[in-house]
């Protein structure tokens, strides 16, 4: 008689889904999920239905951000506003995401990557409440400062949403999650277009855009990932106190890698136009398609760089791709000329893709703090990037300043061979 064969112990992770450890991980609840290719257990419910509700987060942020952006000239007129009052609001919502970094990395400690982003979408609704009603410009700054620190906070919470669920299933997704934040702008510029053809009021326009963000925030939480578990309490029933100290040398490369690939992209949006203008002598009618051209090549790369980082690795992509844009940038300044210069810019918009969901990838692995730190240093980039070029154009010329960008987008190409990318691991190297 046989003797009856035991069931073999389960291989890989634990139904919880991955090991604690300092990155950024998920939950599986109670039950195991699939059994992934190599024999762990993958976390349950749906990749999809993760990916979209994620997905979600992101356009919400880009639709918010685009619909008090589209008023500006409207929160203006109304609040008498100069230039200079008007660059100084927008530099707060910037300054306010930027300063954001020591309450993000301690929300994100407490409330989790999932509750946070739920949150602060709540409050950038209430923000833009608030904008539609100020009744003066220090309660519009004020507003503003706080918009910019729950747009620091969401983009954390998101993109540490986006890690998560590319480590828990692993495949990659990120890239197109930040595609849908260009979406999200789309969305927003239409609906300003359509309300303002309607209605000149600045409260009809924001209550429509809360309710539709209120319908994309309803709709991304089912799906969310749950945060990782809490820490363990040590014996006497205390947490044990997190050591905290200055940042490693990795994250700092990340940052800087973050810093200048969001200067090369900021730049290139706020100064595109002029160029072709000032420098290239385009006629009106094209020069706006500079920043067209490097928001569209953006938003297509975006929507395929996961297929490329899927087939030869993060680090290869960001690599190929600031160097890719450095070396077109360089040589449309040198070329000069209408199409050699929107080609250049094309080059800009195809290599740059795939930077920030990619060094937030790799960030979000080291931890909330790193994360945190490397959002607060892109949002930096973002905002002093575009005065970094008018210095330096203000001091010798716009080409130079242009080509400036492009020495930025080589610094990440160097930084690049430094960050430790995420492991083609798993079921991403069975797709290769």
């Amino acid at each position: 008689m046989a003797r009856p064969r035991l069931p073999r112990p389960p291989v890989g992770p634990s139904p919880a889904g991955v090991r604690p450890g300092r990155g950024l991980h998920v939950g599986a609840g109670d039950r195991p999920g699939p059994v992934a290719p190599g024999g762990g257990v993958m976390p349950a419910g749906s990749f999809a239905r993760a990916k979209w509700s994620i997905a979600a987060l992101f356009c919400f942020l880009g639709f918010q951000y685009g619909t008090w952006i589209a008023r500006l000239p409207a929160l203006k007129t109304r609040l008498d506003l100069g230039a200079g009052e008007v660059g100084l609001l927008l530099m707060a919502c910037g300054a306010g995401a930027a300063v954001s970094f020591p309450l993000v990395a301690v929300l994100m400690r407490r409330l989790g990557s999932r509750l946070l982003s739920l949150v602060s979408g709540a409050a950038l609704i209430a923000v833009l409440a608030a904008l539609s009603v100020v009744p003066d410009y220090p309660l519009a700054l004020l507003a503003v400062a706080a918009d910019g620190v729950a747009v620091g906070c969401l983009n954390v919470a998101m993109n540490a949403q986006g890690a998560a669920l590319e480590k828990a299933y692993d495949r990659t997704a990120m890239s197109q999650l930040h595609a849908t934040f260009s979406a999200g702008l789309l969305a927003a510029a239409l609906l300003a277009s359509g309300v303002t053809a309607l209605t000149g009021s600045v409260p009809a326009h924001f209550a429509v855009a809360g309710a539709l963000l209120l319908l994309l925030l309803g709709g991304a939480r089912p799906g969310l990932l749950a945060h990782e578990e809490p820490v363990p309490a040590d014996g006497n029933g205390k947490k044990p106190r997190a050591r905290r100290g200055l940042p490693s040398g990795t994250t700092l490369l990340m940052g800087c890698a973050m810093a200048f690939g969001t200067i090369t992209e900021g730049a290139m949006n706020d100064w595109s136009t002029l160029y072709l203008k000032d420098v290239v002598r385009a006629p009106a009618s094209v020069a706006p398609l500079g920043i067209a051209v490097v928001s569209v090549m953006m938003l297509l790369a975006r929507v395929c760089a996961d297929r490329w980082r899927t087939r030869w690795g993060d680090g290869a992509v960001v690599r190929t791709g600031s160097a890719v844009a450095a070396v077109g940038l360089a040589l449309a300044l040198l070329a000069g000329g209408v199409v050699p210069t929107l080609l250049g810019f094309a080059c800009v918009g195809l290599g740059a893709a795939a930077v920030t969901p990619c060094v937030y990838v790799a960030a979000a692995g080291h931890g909330s703090d790193a994360l945190a730190l490397v959002a607060a240093m892109g949002t930096t980039g973002l905002l002093g990037g575009p005065a970094l070029i008018g210095f330096v154009a203000s001091a010798a010329n716009l080409t130079l300043g242009m080509a400036t960008v492009a020495v930025c987008a080589l610094i990440v190409t160097a930084t690049a061979f430094r960050i430790p990318w995420r492991a083609r691991t798993g079921a991403l190297a069975e797709t290769t």
